[in-house]
């Protein structure tokens, strides 16, 4: 039998040394991008509001929180089929992607702390990877302001991985590339489906406070081996 799957109950169990020589009980993290270590939500909200603003279409409340839990292909299909759109999915995720990019390149920043604790994962040979449905492009235009490249071991996208996050292979494939065993390896990630695919997988989970609207707070603590609210109080503590 495997060993059994860690499950992290303090900030302590967080941190790459923890206090009093209690042996660590992670080996590997993997994290989410948006809401989850960056301040984007906005930038998607916009992203939303202007794809429906241009074809006269409202913007039902359920849609947003729908479409974050999506890969983008994913997403686009879903919203042909909901409004009956003509377009084809590659026309509207080429259009996501630019709107993407345009406010990326521009407006999205990492949340304060994060860059604080990743510094210290790294320091203390904790291998990183990130797990996202964004499109490498719209990566790719947050240099020079955040090279991903530097801060992750490994970078899995909806590219690599073409199913939305109700499905845990976004966070296997990591694992496997970090090549850490599920149960060893932390995911951060601000919604509740993802939270719930990768525990199923095995993953300990941790939910993360997004500061979005559109975030529903009690189903993401409900998913989540445990919860936090900002990344300053890890940042302090490593």
């Amino acid at each position: 039998m495997g060993a059994e799957r860690f499950t992290p109950t303090s900030i302590d169990d967080l941190l790459p040394n923890p206090p009093s020589g209690k042996p660590r009980g992670f080996d590997a993290v993997i994290l989410d991008f948006d809401g989850t270590i960056a301040l984007s939500g906005p930038i998607w909200h916009t992203v939303d509001t202007t794809f429906f603003a241009r074809r006269g279409l409202p913007l039902e409340p359920d849609v947003p929180a729908r479409l974050a839990s999506l890969g983008f292909r994913e997403g686009a299909d879903f919203v042909i089929e909901r409004y009956g759109l003509e377009e084809s999915p590659q026309e509207i995720m080429d259009e996501w992607n630019e709107l993407g990019a345009e406010l990326y390149r521009e407006h999205v920043q990492l949340r304060p702390g994060v860059r604080a604790y990743l510094a210290a994962l790294r320091e203390a040979k904790v291998p990183l990877a990130l797990a996202t449905t964004n499109h490498p492009d719209v990566l790719a235009a947050l240099a020079p302001r955040i090279d991903v490249d530097a801060l992750f071991d490994v970078v899995v996208t909806s590219v690599e991985v073409a199913v939305p996050k109700d499905d845990p292979d976004i966070y296997l494939e990591a694992a496997r590339l970090l090549n850490a065993a599920p149960r060893r390896t932390l995911v951060f990630e601000d919604i509740p489906f993802g939270l719930a695919a990768a525990r199923r997988a095995g993953f300990p989970t941790v939910g993360v406070a997004s500061g979005d609207v559109n975030q529903d707070e009690g189903r993401v603590r409900h998913a989540a081996d445990f919860f936090i609210e900002d990344w300053e109080g890890l940042a302090k503590r490593v």
